[in-house]
Order: C-alpha cells, then structure tokens, then sequence
C-alpha cells in the first residue's frame, strides 16, 4: 500500500519560509532574492508563499521583525546604563555585548546593510523601528551626564552614535574584510574603544 506523504501544517510551512527567505535575503539582499527562488528552496509552488505572505515587502518585513524578536532589544544596553558600576566597565560591557552577539550572528546586520544600500522603503522603517532607539538611549545617557558637569558640551545624540559607530565598524570591517587576516580579542577591543571615546568626552 503507498503511504501519501505527511501534511505540513500553515504554521510549519511559514516556518520553512522564513527559514529559507532570512538565508538568501542576508546573502542577496531583498533586491537580489525572487520569491520564486525562496519557493524554490522550501519545494512549494509561490502560489503557497503568497497565501502566507501578501508580498514580498511584507516577507521580507517579517524576515526582519523575526530575527529581531530574536535579540535582546534594548534590554542589555539600560541595564548596564542604569546599573551602578563605573562608567568604563560599563561601556566595556556595552561594547562587548554588541560585538558578541554580532560575531555570533550577523544576519540582522546583514539585513540592514542590504536595506540601507537598496535604499526601498523598508530602510527607513527598519531603521525608526529599531536602531533610532538604539541610539536615543544612550544619547539620553550622555544628555544628563553633560548636565551633571561629568562630560564635555556637545550634541548627545551625535556623542552616542560616535561610540555605537566605532563599535559597529570593527565589526564590520571584522566581518566583510579583515576577519581572516587580524584576530582581537574582543574585551581588549571594548576596553580600548571604550578609553578612547571616554577620554574623548570626559571632561578633564
């Protein structure tokens, strides 16, 4: 007697979608990834993608949303901004979170560099969803500290995409090009990032 192949549940099958779709969306961008290609990989006809997902915007919409569902958010970043220890370790562990969990896992950044450079309308969203706010909290961070007397008097916003952005470009510059070549211990990086921008914004 042949035994029909087993069901696959709505659930599992968007599973399988998203599976495949975050793998070739962080490799070829949402430019360069067809929806027949995704199809293609789950072995479905797009007929099946489309009843799950209206569009490819809103596949690639969910792509990101999952991955970042997946993280931590804010969570590590206020609570070492609002814990009790000295400002160094507490930069030091900033850093070192973020490199951590980007060394272990750079899709999400992936995504954004492809959303950025393709420049479609997911971008912007991408970016007011979950990287502005990134950023506004540590530039709150710097906000009062400039108001206790403790740093310099520049633009807060500006200071904390200063650090972040040192942060995110050894990383990157790690990941897309010097990787093979140079290896650094991450702690050593952190703390030394961290010095720098301190005795940047430290008044004297």
């Amino acid at each position: 007697m042949t035994r029909r192949p087993s069901r696959v549940s709505s659930e599992e099958r968007r599973a399988q979608i998203l599976r495949a779709a975050t793998k070739l969306f962080a490799r070829q961008g949402f430019k360069g990834t067809t929806t027949r290609e995704i199809a293609d990989q789950v072995g479905v006809e797009e007929t099946i993608l489309f009843r799950l997902f209206p569009s490819k915007r809103e596949l690639y919409w969910t792509v990101i949303d999952e991955k970042r569902r997946g993280t931590s958010g804010l969570k590590p970043l206020e609570s070492q901004l609002t814990s009790e220890t000295n400002e160094r370790k507490m930069f030091t562990t900033i850093a070192e979170g973020i490199l951590e969990r980007n060394t272990k896992d750079s899709t999400l950044t992936r995504l954004l560099l492809f959303s950025g450079l393709e420049e479609h309308e997911l971008s912007e969203r991408f970016f007011q969803t979950y990287i502005a706010e990134y950023y506004e909290t540590l530039a709150g961070y710097v906000r009062r500290r400039i108001q206790q007397g403790a740093y310099r008097n520049v633009d807060p916003l500006l200071a904390a995409r200063a650090f972040l952005g040192m942060v995110f470009n050894y990383f990157l510059v790690q990941e897309l090009f010097a990787g093979r070549h140079h290896k650094f211990d991450i702690k050593k990086v952190s703390e030394t990032l961290t010095d720098i921008w301190l005795n940047g914004m430290q008044k004297k």
